[in-house]
């Protein structure tokens, strides 16, 4: 188990170095790292206070979607060992990308011992933080203890970032074929009698992840549901992803989120491109009547009164006036 103590210590000597300033600016050059130092401190990765199971499930629905590995670190908020490796996975460009684009990453307070005991994990030896990687069916991969990937240079403590990138490489999820994802959409819908809402998106774009946030909604996704398979094409993670886009959307131009209503023999119906070009995630007065009218022309169930539901759903609350 990683000592309790030594906390601030241990990180002013993780951190300190940071400081680039130039020997005239060695108090700057200290209170930046000790700036540091306490940001850190006072992050409070690990909530105490939260549904650590519910945690779990969530991220377990997320990777199930978007066909991810969920990252569980265990750990909690007095372990500077925990700390530094949040650092190192939030401020290395490359492990961040990975963790954004192959893994739903949950922190675990380690007193929740009735999930240790769920996934097989034992810090009797080896402490935190300690991480365990499941699959989307919340079947555990690995149970990997974090010590071998620690280093200590310049009596700097860390982690080493090429071990770690390639202990996330080795688990993560094998990508799916943009193709065979549509085809299962497209089978589902004729078997169901609905459409296909086919949306293309990437992990890099904040509307795309919008729009997959609000789909996923209980109460959106039932709706959606009645008339509608929703299948997502990544199209950084899928393989032939840009293939799939051009088949549909070869002027390549409007940028993403884009998507577009298919019949279950894949034939495109109506698409995002309204009057003033792609509406992507539909926020706008015109862009939520534009995605109004692509549900009103290729529905089957859904009412007026639910269309209006779905309007609503997306129009965002008036401002407040200002005082």
């Amino acid at each position: 188990m990683k000592p309790l103590f030594g906390l601030a210590f241990g990180l002013f000597l993780a951190l300190a170095s940071s400081a680039q300033d130039p020997p005239r600016a060695t108090t700057d050059g200290a209170k930046a790292a000790k700036a540091k130092i306490d940001a850190l401190l006072n992050s409070k990765v690990y909530d105490e206070k939260a549904d650590a199971k519910a945690l779990i499930e969530t991220a377990l629905a997320s990777a199930k979607r978007e066909n991810r590995r969920v990252l569980v670190q265990w750990g909690g908020n007095w372990c500077s060992w925990c700390l530094l490796l949040h650092n190192k996975f939030t401020t290395d460009r490359a492990l961040a990308k990975t963790l954004r684009y192959e893994y739903d990453v949950v922190h675990i307070d380690s007193k929740n011992t009735d999930l240790l005991k769920k996934y097989n994990v034992d810090l009797s030896n080896a402490g935190v933080p300690f991480l365990t990687v499941l699959d989307a069916d919340g079947k555990v991969l690995v149970n990997q203890p974090t010590e071998p990937f620690e280093t200590k240079e310049d009596s700097k403590n860390g982690h080493d970032a090429k071990k770690l990138q390639e202990f996330l490489d080795k688990h993560k999820a094998e990508p799916k074929k943009a193709a065979d994802v549509l085809a299962a959409a497209l089978a589902d819908a004729t078997k169901t009698d609905r459409k296909v809402i086919l949306h293309f998106g990437a992990p890099w774009c904040g509307w795309c992840l919008k729009l997959d946030a609000w789909l996923a909604r209980p109460d959106i996704a039932a709706l959606v549901g009645k008339d509608y398979v929703d299948v997502k094409i990544d199209q950084d993670r899928m393989i032939g992803a840009k293939e799939v886009f051009e088949k549909y959307h070869p002027e390549k131009s409007g940028g993403i989120p884009w998507f577009v209503v298919l019949d279950g023999a894949g034939k495109a119906l109506v698409t995002s491109d309204g009057p003033k070009g792609n509406i992507g995630f539909p926020a706008e007065p015109g862009e939520i009547e534009h995605f109004a009218k692509m549900i009103t022309a290729t529905r089957k169930r859904l009412t007026d009164q639910e269309l209006d539901t779905l309007k609503a759903a997306l129009t965002p609350p008036p401002k407040a006036p200002k005082k």
